[in-house]
């Protein structure tokens, strides 16, 4: 069966499925869960949805880890996942920037509720009564006012800027609702949060994370960037690419398209034995296997605190045992309920490869499944080894995924159904040369339109991949056709006023597209 993509947007919507923690119950575990049985979950899933491989990693009181390997890192080639095979952890980087900053608030170098400015002076928001607002803790949670993945496309794919660029950037995002008003989902304030981080603690992000958390916890296979992977046992990344639209179709190798710009928030490549060891401090709140504090059970506490609500409803149904009656935002993580318990959980989501991870501390219960496929068989297993570590009432998590893949799958194809092939009505109102020229977008840079072949070209300057020709598409209107895996197409609208091109805004072509292909908030103008 043809399988449906998971995107950034997906991930976070599919992932919504108390008190400090206390020591565990003495029967914290009612089911016994050993190799045999975790094989049985996962293969059926990986024969099911054509997945190439995945990891799993399982952590229990009174218990080693269970930590295993499935299935190839690249279709085409021999190579087996292992224990040690690196993934892009993509948004999972978020708690990790969280934890960097609880250790700075111990040390004193920091707080919670200091203003942002204070220790970047040159941070602004569009509005100065929101700049001056903003705290560190306003980083983190996703209720800035900010759109949906405002400014990704300076990230998503790989481009020329750099992590400073969004301090000048940000001034130019226009908000979506009130500061504090609700949730909306973000990078670009954790990339913040990962300059704050190294404006005070001395270090770039990616060395501070690497330093001052994966060192103590043993994480040696884990690195705070893409580019400072040092091995070929990395998971390779597979997609549906169409047609007519990407999430559909069969599996096809893909390359990383994520730069080290979006390191803070969501650039950590590591293994499944790496996460074991983060689920693991995680769950001690803060404490090592020596008994020494990483960070305080203060701010163990603090990290997993309810800050934005980001869903409710009422509850759990036939269908979907494991809707959650209400879930927030913490400070890199999601809470909500699962069967009853509190879980605290997160995704991640990048071309190619998705994972997800689940912690239920009253059971001292933690799981983590990581996929190289763009869809969310990962989120189906962790539920399934969830319920069986818990000994909930059985649920057959791989119909359920099915139904819910096939279900999308007729939606992608119904919402798409004439809008991506066939042109609308209409075309150009000038000779094909009144559209070329240099077009400026302030936060994310300049586009060239240019002649070429009889036609129209375009070049996104920030985003190498991002070159087209342009293709009439609707009344003064074009598409982009960018290589097949580059990314997302666009849809290019010229305001035209006295004969000549005044402004240029942008969308998805696709109604699928993954939200980090942010064109809508881009407002173009002339450059003289």
């Amino acid at each position: 069966m043809s399988g449906f993509t998971i995107d950034r947007r997906t991930a976070l919507a599919l992932s919504l499925g108390g008190a400090a923690m206390v020591a565990f119950p003495r029967l914290a575990l009612a089911a016994a869960l050993d190799e045999a049985a975790v094989d049985a979950i996962v293969q059926p899933f990986m024969a099911a949805f054509e997945t190439p491989g995945i990891a799993v990693a399982i952590v229990r009181p009174g218990a080693p880890a269970f930590v295993k390997g499935y299935g190839v890192r690249t279709l085409g080639t021999p190579g087996a996942v292992d224990a040690h095979t690196r993934f892009g952890i993509a948004s999972h980087s978020k708690a990790f920037t969280a934890a960097a900053l609880a250790l700075l608030v111990d040390a004193g170098k920091l707080g919670w509720e200091d203003p942002v400015v204070q220790h970047l002076p040159e941070f602004r928001m569009s509005d100065p009564a929101v700049t001056r607002m903003m705290t560190v803790r306003d980083l983190l949670v996703h209720r800035s006012g900010l759109p949906l993945g405002a400014g990704d496309l300076m990230f998503f794919p790989a481009g020329t800027h750099v992590a400073a660029d969004v301090l000048k950037a940000l001034p130019h995002l226009k908000p979506a609702r009130g500061f504090r008003a609700g949730y909306d989902y973000d990078n670009i304030l954790y990339i913040v949060a990962g300059l704050l981080i190294e404006r005070v603690a001395g270090m770039p992000w990616d060395k501070f994370v690497e330093a001052r958390l994966f060192a103590p916890l043993g994480m040696a296979d884990a690195v705070g960037s893409r580019g400072s992977l040092r091995t070929d046992n990395v998971a390779g990344r597979h997609a549906r690419l169409g047609p007519p639209v990407r999430g559909i179709g069969k599996l096809e190798v893909v390359q990383p398209d994520e730069g080290p710009m979006v390191d803070a928030a969501g650039g950590i490549n590591a293994s499944i034995s790496d996460m074991a060891k983060w689920l693991q401090v995680q769950l001690a709140q803060g404490k090592l296997p020596d008994g020494k504090q990483l960070w305080s059970p203060e701010q163990a506490r603090e990290m997993w605190k309810p800050q934005t609500i980001t869903a409710a409803s009422d509850g759990p149904t036939d269908t979907n045992p494991a809707r959650p009656v209400l879930a927030a935002y913490a400070l890199g993580w999601f809470v909500q309920d699962y069967r009853g318990m509190r879980m605290i959980q997160h995704s991640g989501g990048l071309s190619g490869q998705v994972t997800y991870s689940g912690m239920l501390p009253s059971r001292g219960i933690g799981v983590s499944v990581l996929s190289n496929v763009e869809e969310s068989v990962s989120a189906a297993i962790r539920n399934a080894i969830l319920d069986r570590l818990i000994d909930a009432p059985a649920f057959d998590w791989v119909s359920s995924y099915r139904t819910r893949q096939k279900a999308a799958q007729d939606e992608a194809l119904a919402s798409v159904e004439g809008g991506v092939d066939k042109a609308p009505a209409g075309g150009p109102s000038l000779p094909l040369a009144g559209y070329a020229g240099r077009y400026r977008d302030p936060w994310y840079g300049d586009v060239v339109v240019s002649r070429k072949s009889g036609g129209l070209w375009i070049d996104f300057v920030p985003t190498p991949v991002f070159k087209s020709a342009l293709e009439p598409w609707g009344p003064d209107s074009f598409r982009t056709r960018f290589a097949k895996d580059a990314g997302e197409d666009a849809v290019v609208s010229f305001e035209i006023k006295d004969g000549k091109v005044a402004g240029v805004t942008m969308k998805p072509l696709s109604p699928l597209a993954d939200f980090s292909y942010d064109y809508q908030h881009l407002a173009f103008v002339p450059v003289p």
